[in-house]
């Protein structure tokens, strides 16, 4: 039997993505009364298919979150469209205030929100993004294998991606842009062949609906095929500020993440957190079982505290 309070769902998921629906799903198979909240803007959106998802290999991102949603919904899920502004204590349990003043209110919070790309300010590489400006050899490596790719360096982990994809053509050029190489850096670029172009990138050319190389200040022109950089990832939880929880930044030097345990327990009791929003390297596929597990240990700590109600009653 579902016991749900009036207008109080057992638990909000926050974001529509493969972490906050795989959750959903998980919640609604055991009978949680659960509302998702979807701004409609995935970060996947721009790619043509999801890849490396085993058995979805291609899938259009689209098509995925369609089907998710659905079987959520299967599962008695319902949805709420519209952007979380505020997250707040509400006796014992929360409210979130969404942008258009709709409020909604449950005993557990699951943030499954992702995060947000920052690309480089070098004009052209927002309008190839996901296509043929790419971040990960994992996600888009293989459709830009053996083409003229070029590593624009952006920060720590630059020499690391262009690394990983020198094992994916042989035509790979390093664009130093706005910082050089360390000595230790440019010898590991010089042992796989990498050469580095000096100079700041000026903006990413495109022609015929397709990038087709890169112009450097000085107006020299670098035909590529494909672009990779590293992006600095922001995650999107700025509404549990009034909560006390912040993003902090992350070792790898990426950016910022919102942390948590292994099972996406934050410090504030009663929220939760899974998929990019933590874990910046997560994939569609480990978004999604970082939800599920989150969604299982969020059910655990619902059965525990009825069960102390009981005995105490």
């Amino acid at each position: 039997m579902r016991v749900q309070a009036r207008g109080m769902n057992d638990v909000l998921v926050i974001g529509g993505g493969a972490a906050g629906l795989s959750a959903a799903m998980m919640l609604g198979r055991v009978r949680r009364s659960v509302t998702v909240i979807d701004s409609g803007e995935p970060r996947n959106a721009p790619a043509e298919g999801v890849h490396g998802l085993l058995a979805l290999d291609g899938t259009p991102p689209g098509e995925i979150l369609a089907r998710g949603r659905e079987q959520a919904r299967g599962y008695g899920a319902a949805f709420a469209e519209g952007v979380v502004v505020d997250v707040a204590r509400d006796g014992d349990g929360f409210t979130a205030t969404l942008a258009d003043g709709t409020r909604l209110r449950a005993r557990r919070v699951l943030v499954a929100t992702g995060l947000v790309d920052v690309l480089p300010d070098v004009p052209g590489l927002r309008e190839r993004w996901g296509r043929e400006v790419l971040h990960c050899p994992y996600c888009h490596g293989w459709e830009a294998r053996d083409r003229a790719i070029g590593v624009l360096a952006t920060g720590p982990m630059s020499v690391h991606q262009a690394l990983l994809f020198r094992g994916l053509t042989g035509d790979l050029v390093y664009f130093a842009h706005t910082t050089r190489p360390t000595p230790e850096e440019a010898a590991r670029l010089a042992a796989w062949d990498i050469p580095v172009v000096e100079g700041e990138v000026a903006e990413a050319v495109t022609g015929g609906g397709r990038l087709t190389g890169v112009r450097l200040g000085d107006g020299t022109l670098v035909a590529r095929e494909a672009i990779a950089v590293a992006t600095r990832l922001e995650p999107r939880v700025g509404f549990l500020a009034g909560l006390g929880l912040v993003p902090v930044a992350h070792p790898s030097g990426m950016g910022e993440h919102l942390p948590a345990d292994p099972a996406g327990r934050t410090s504030v009791p009663g929220v939760w957190v899974a998929g990019n929003a933590t874990d910046l390297a997560a994939q569609v596929g480990a978004a999604a079982a970082a939800g599920a597990l989150a969604g299982a240990q969020i059910n655990a700590d619902l059965v525990a505290e009825d069960t102390a109600r009981r005995l105490t009653a």
